[in-house]
């Protein structure tokens, strides 16, 4: 199976590629939104399912969300979108489930391992299953957290950077990722 994914944070990039290697995956990697496009219509490396980062240089996640919904050609609307973002306010996910996400994940509230299993389920799905069909349609966000309206300002200020949940939940590998990022 052939993963795309669309992720500035280099750390965070080479952990998810690393992980989804491990498990068998074809991994393709972008930098930024024009560059998830480029991939998305290559007819060799088509990928089954994309992550999707919202917050990326030269195209934003929305942008690539709204071209891919727009598309008419490519048949690009075929391939789910995980969003997995920083962002975690109702309206960006809101906005991201109209666009057309497949699902979503906050950054900060989900382990590494936890989105690879996500992956391997909407994959293991049959091809004629709709997948937006599945979530509610009042505010479609089956892996975010329940509410997160009553997420605190107290418990935002808590949450550790993403760097560090991928240093707790991988941590050999992020250290092996440093030494290479710094050669």
């Amino acid at each position: 199976m052939k993963i795309l994914i669309a992720e500035d944070d280099k750390v965070l990039a080479e952990v998810l590629k690393e992980e989804f290697k491990d498990e068998g995956f074809a991994v393709t990697m972008a930098e930024n939104g024009k560059e998830a496009m480029n991939a998305l219509k290559s007819k060799a490396n088509r990928p089954d399912l994309m992550l999707l980062d919202l917050l990326m240089p030269v195209m934003d996640g929305f942008a690539v969300l709204k071209e891919i919904s727009e598309d008419q050609i490519s048949n690009l609307k075929d391939i789910p979108v995980i969003v997995l973002s920083n962002l975690g306010q109702d309206e960006e996910i809101k906005r991201a489930f109209q666009l057309g996400a497949s699902d979503y994940f906050v950054k900060s509230q989900h382990p590494v391992a936890e989105v690879v299993e996500k992956v391997k389920t909407f994959l293991e799905k049959p091809k004629d299953v709709s997948y937006k069909e599945e979530l509610p349609s009042e505010v479609k966000r089956s892996s975010v957290k329940e509410s997160v309206d009553e997420t605190t300002a107290e418990e935002e200020e808590e949450a550790p950077i993403k760097k560090e949940i991928v240093k707790e939940k991988a941590p050999e590998k992020v250290r092996k990722l440093k030494v290479k990022l710094e050669d």
